[in-house]
């Protein structure tokens, strides 16, 4: 790769990270507002002694794992993916993979705790019903999608982070790179 390419591709990705388009409770919101109120939610997570339960397939299951050690270490949260694989391919089993995620989070989440929803396409099946389960349960849900923007993920969510990108390194890269912005700063909160 040349430097030029490698100087375009940068600055692709750093004008993506300028167009990411933010909402809360359902409403429009700039980016630093949308990372506050998850950094403060995440907070309050924290203070009330509740758990963090995060989700996603593939490259997202990769960035939600490593997503679950930043808020374990930096953030001093409790915090657990759903993808432990004798544990999802037993609900997988039993209930089918479309509703794995959201067996689990029936199983696991309460009020106060937040799911963390990852889905580049925001259309995984398994992921909604992990949300629709977690609202059931009476958590929160922080959500990160791409692609369409009009996915189903972006209007279910109380606080949304959309990559406007459909390439699929672009949004994982995006999606990790906000969740490690939120964790970095939980790292200070006492």
């Amino acid at each position: 790769m040349s430097d030029t390419t490698y100087i375009g591709a940068t600055a692709r990705f750093a004008s993506l990270l300028e167009r990411f388009e933010c909402s809360l409770d359902g409403r429009a919101v700039a980016t630093q507002q949308a990372i506050d109120a998850a950094h403060a939610r995440l907070a309050a997570v924290r203070t009330a002694d509740c758990s963090v339960f995060i989700v996603g397939n593939g490259g997202s299951a990769a960035v939600a794992a490593h997503i679950q050690n930043d808020l374990v270490n930096k953030g001093r949260l409790r915090a657990q993916v759903l993808h432990e694989p004798s544990l999802l391919t037993c609900m997988s089993n039993d209930y089918g993979y479309e509703s794995a995620f959201g067996t689990l989070t029936e199983r696991y989440a309460r009020a106060g705790d937040v799911l963390v929803a990852i889905s580049s396409s925001g259309r995984s099946p398994n992921i909604l019903h992990a949300v629709d389960a977690a609202r059931r349960r009476g958590a929160s849900v922080l959500g990160l999608s791409g692609f369409d923007a009009d996915n189903p993920l972006r209007g279910a969510t109380d606080i949304h982070f959309w990559c406007p990108s459909g390439a699929y390194g672009e949004v994982e890269i995006g999606h990790l790179f906000m969740l490690h912005h939120i964790a970095d700063q939980l790292s200070g909160v006492e």
